[in-house]
């Protein structure tokens, strides 16, 4: 796995976004230049290319430079986000030029031109992730930090680095899982439920049936309880995965879990481990002609991240910081409550929800997924593996299935449209509290049979594709 999440600043501390009130500025903390966080993608990238890859960085990327200096044609969902975050987005002279055209607006079918980007990508080409962690795209990015109050200085983009970790294992009804690790949250609670939900008949249950839904949502609340307390950068803080991974304590937790009715959320506490030892994400899955496989989630986490582009390079500035809790104990920007292990440090990493994954068999490859998502992106990925092992279903029913999500705390479990008014009579019997979701996740995934692969682009988000030979 490669880890190349955004850093804190040198100049981050845990109290970075306190008022005098010792209140959190929420302006600051998501929507400034110091809602920023020190970008790993073209390191991440760059190292991908390095170790993995077959072609050159100008090769790799030549067709990105076409469309920001030729560009490309707007389509209609692009056109109506555009209007929709106009207010956020006008906000910034450097944003406002790229992305709406003389006080109006791009509409579906006219060309988006990005000349600023296309000049930082071919620097890229040119010298490589130097160009961006020192070069003169970096000193751009600096300049305009400067300008504006930024913390970003030509130090933090120099001590950036990507890493090549060891991904979190677990398994499943026979079936082998390679997941993300931390900063990521994701792999280790997704081993997590799965380890308490193969104690349970799911395919007996039914796909959707109030009982399957019972027995995820406590799994869930589990889970995201023990996300609140444990997780955060592992070169900051010790994260106990290998005893939330295990099947013991996926079996303690099972035996608390009542058939009949659900445990309020107030009753349930980050576990006691015996020893102690992060919604506008973008994924893509990947298998090639020769077995070769990508699982890559990566964010610069709201859409249009800070809503700021760095003047001179058309690149968007991330908003990571909004990851960090801000003050531990409170709910960060995705509603999820976080603990000192995620609190604001120097060159820590925020945790993430982000969940790329693979699910292995005994001829090996089986299945690519992940999502975007923000906080329900655990839980949209867990319930894609759901679907295809125990529920048996073709990929794309399993992308297209209505979803659940509950995440401890609010006490809520969010559901799509299309589990039947029956089934939620009888969650409701059982005491949950239940609410509507427009739409969770959007699932990229492919599916290994035989010599066979089967791509399924979500339906939740306009503008995806599925590509296959």
């Amino acid at each position: 796995a490669i880890n190349y999440r955004e850093m804190a600043r040198l100049a981050a501390h845990r109290d970075l976004y306190l008022d005098n009130h010792q209140q959190v500025d929420k302006e600051k903390y998501m929507f400034s230049y110091q809602s920023a966080g020190v970008p790993g993608s073209v390191a991440g990238l760059c190292m991908a290319l390095d170790h993995y890859g077959t072609m050159s960085l100008a090769a790799v990327l030549a067709p990105a430079i076409r469309l920001a200096e030729k560009g490309f044609v707007v389509t209609y969902h692009l056109s109506q986000i555009l209007k929709r975050y106009e207010d956020r987005l006008k906000k910034w002279p450097e944003t406002a030029k790229i992305f709406y055209k003389d006080g109006g607006y791009y509409e579906a079918g006219d060309t988006l031109i990005q000349k600023d980007l296309a000049w930082s990508l071919k620097q890229i080409a040119r010298y490589g992730p130097s160009a961006f962690y020192g070069g003169e795209v970096g000193k751009r990015l600096v300049k305009d930090m400067k300008d504006h109050n930024g913390l970003i200085t030509i130090k933090d983009l120099d001590q950036y680095h990507a890493d090549i970790v060891t991904p979190i294992y677990g398994t499943y009804r026979g079936y082998r899982i390679a997941t993300m690790p931390p900063p990521s949250s994701g792999g280790i609670h997704l081993v997590q439920m799965l380890n308490i939900l193969e104690g349970f008949p799911l395919s007996y249950f039914g796909h959707n049936s109030a009982q399957s839904i019972h027995v995820m949502a406590e799994s869930m609340k589990y889970a995201y309880a023990d996300r609140s307390e444990y997780l955060g950068d592992p070169a900051f803080v010790d994260v106990p995965w290998e005893v939330l991974t295990s099947k013991d304590y996926a079996a303690d937790i099972r035996s608390r879990i009542s058939p009949l009715i659900t445990r309020p959320s107030a009753d349930i506490k980050p576990g006691v481990l015996t020893p102690y030892e992060s919604n506008e994400t973008t994924h893509f899955s990947v298998v090639d002609r020769y077995g070769n496989a990508v699982s890559n989630t990566y964010t610069i986490n709201f859409s249009f991240g800070s809503g700021i582009v760095a003047k001179g390079t058309g690149i968007l500035l991330n908003n990571e910081m909004g990851d960090f809790s801000a003050k531990p104990g409170e709910p960060d920007a995705y509603g999820l409550v976080g603990g000192i292990a995620n609190s604001i440090r120097a060159k820590k990493r925020p945790l993430s929800s982000m969940t790329p994954s693979m699910v292995f068999n005994d001829k090996g490859l089986y299945l690519v997924t992940g999502s975007p998502g923000g906080s329900r992106i655990i839980t949209t990925v867990l319930q894609i593996i759901l679907n295809v092992i125990d529920h048996k279903m073709n990929i794309a029913d399993a992308s297209h299935a209505p979803r659940i999500h509950h995440q401890w705390y609010p006490d809520i479990l969010f559901m799509e449209k299309g589990i039947s008014m029956d089934t939620q009579e009888k969650l409701l019997s059982k005491r949950y509290h239940l609410q509507y979701r427009y739409a969770m996740g959007s699932t990229q995934s492919i599916l290994k049979q035989g010599l066979y692969l089967f791509g399924a682009s979500d339906p939740r988000r306009p503008d995806a594709s599925t590509l296959g030979y």
